[in-house]
């Protein structure tokens, strides 16, 4: 059982300008005992890894609602996992159609949450996934 905070990134990829839900999501899971860094808008997937790398975070939460999400965030995983983070729990959220939520699962992402999710849904998958990992 872990004994340390849950770190969490918070991040919006590429050129979307809609961040309250990110921000939702970012205040819940502080109300939930995490630790959260929220990186603000248009980030690029450098940015948004080297800022997982520097806060040495659990779970790198990513929200698009471009439609960009095919693209960036298999980027972002790339990077995570070049720079020794291919540990780390990706889940996202936005809008995101079904098929291709299935093909970012499939290439290992968590949990992609839509329009609507409960906030507490979202710290569930979290801590109960955590849990389910070995330690780092």
């Amino acid at each position: 059982m872990r004994t340390d905070p849950i770190r969490v990134l918070v991040a919006k990829p590429g050129l979307d300008g809609h961040d309250r839900g990110a921000k939702v999501v970012a205040a819940a899971l502080r109300d939930r005992g995490m630790e959260v860094v929220y990186t603000g808008l248009h980030q690029t997937p450098a940015q948004i890894a080297e800022a997982a790398l520097q806060e040495d975070v659990d779970v790198v939460g990513l929200s698009i609602h471009s439609g960009a999400h095919m693209t960036l965030f298999p980027e972002i995983k790339r990077l995570l996992d070049a720079n020794g983070m291919g540990d780390v729990l990706l889940v996202g959220g936005g809008i995101i159609p079904e098929e291709d939520a299935a093909q970012l699962e499939a290439q290992g992402f968590g949990k992609l949450f839509g329009p609507g999710s409960r906030t507490d849904e979202i710290a569930d998958y979290i801590e109960a996934e955590l849990e389910r990992r070995p330690a780092k």
